[in-house]
């Protein structure tokens, strides 16, 4: 998989922007195929960073009620990427 393709976008919520500021990690939506070698690589790559540790989880797509019946969101992959002391992210 390229790694370019692999983040699809920074999580900047209050519990991430908290673990931004104590804990040096930062979270992104990545491909669901991604694993963690590859999400190691293509935060290094993109940012010029060193990643020490790199956490995944799926999330189950939510189910949502329409006019039609019951439909369900596809899954996303979330990714906690802990950086090397010194190093940090610009995301804003």
């Amino acid at each position: 998989m390229d790694p370019v393709y692999v983040l699809k976008k920074p999580l900047l919520t209050e519990k991430s922007t908290a673990a931004q500021e104590h804990a040096n990690v930062y979270h992104f939506e990545v491909d669901r195929r991604a694993t963690k070698v590859v999400i190691k690589e293509a935060v290094e790559k993109a940012f010029g960073v060193t990643v020490v540790k790199v956490n995944t989880t799926t999330l189950k797509g939510l189910t949502r009620r329409t006019r039609f019946g019951y439909v369900q969101d596809s899954k996303t992959k979330k990714a906690m990427v802990r950086l090397k002391d010194g190093d940090a992210i610009e995301l804003i």
